[in-house]
């Protein structure tokens, strides 16, 4: 059997509502030849059945990848992930992150070695969120501007993020001041790469953990490239109350440490013994 060409990983927590519009976005796919990975932080069965009745909608099955809750444990959950993808290419996002119908297809087109692709998000407001239905997802409508400013989504730079345009994609992409960066909801990179830094570090709780991943592969080496306005998702409104100033500060410090010493390398990642 051959491997797909990308793992898709996507994060949740207790969301199936979202989850169930997320999933909705990946059998829409112009690419079809992808498997996806969940990444469940601890969800209730719940969950599990929306992962269920998705399974046969899809090309290849979807990988649930769970632990007991036990509260944020992402990395934990985002390295086990990792080992059960069985392609060589991820694309990491999360489960409140509909992706339009190209997002795979573009990743894989975009892709290069010794390389990373940083994605970008349109954040949708509570009102628009609330809006998002199966029929919405289908028709592609949540990626049209017109269609949100319809239920009141302001007007914005940013919704250039929704361009159709692969030169006007390409030309924002370059100028654009923000750094391309790992960020956990629209992501890709070489399995290889991530695996040489030794996956996710699991002493980080919310806050940077992604950058922090990101921050230790560029110090091996790899080049990450900006995507922000080509490969397209929408984030749907929610609040965090996972949110604990005092474990920022502690990331901020993992990843102050990581930027003096250049390290490269996690002794808290996927492989516990080296």
């Amino acid at each position: 059997m051959n491997k797909p060409l990308a793992s898709v990983i996507i994060t949740t927590y207790n969301k199936p509502e979202f989850l169930k519009l997320v999933l909705l976005s990946y059998t829409l796919q112009t690419e079809k030849d992808f498997e996806i990975v969940i990444a469940d932080d601890g969800s209730s069965t719940e969950t599990k059945a929306v992962i269920e009745s998705f399974s046969s909608k899809l090309k290849t099955p979807i990988i649930h990848v769970w632990h007991e809750d036990d509260g944020f444990r992402k990395t934990e959950i985002l390295n086990k992930a990792i080992v059960k993808t069985t392609s060589n290419y991820l694309i990491f996002t999360d489960g409140d992150c509909i992706a339009r119908n190209d997002f795979v297809e573009t990743h894989l087109k975009l892709r290069k070695e010794y390389c990373a692709l940083s994605g970008g998000y349109f954040k949708l407001t509570e009102d628009v969120s609330e809006k998002i239905t199966n029929e919405v997802v289908e028709k592609q409508q949540c990626f049209n501007k017109h269609w949100l400013f319809s239920y009141n989504q302001p007007k914005s730079f940013k919704l250039n993020k929704l361009t159709t345009s692969a030169l006007k994609a390409k030309f924002l992409n370059i100028v654009t001041p923000t750094k391309a960066t790992f960020d956990g909801m629209n992501v890709s990179c070489w399995k290889k790469d991530m695996l040489a830094v030794n996956g996710f570090n699991e002493q980080m709780k919310y806050g940077g953990l992604d950058r922090e991943v990101g921050e230790r592969m560029m110090n091996n080496g790899i080049r990450f490239i900006q995507i922000r306005y080509s490969a397209i998702c929408v984030h749907l409104h929610h609040d965090r109350p996972y949110k604990d100033e005092a474990l920022m500060r502690l990331n901020k410090k993992i990843r102050q440490t990581n930027k003096k010493q250049n390290i490269t390398f996690t002794p808290y990642g996927i492989n516990k013994n080296e």
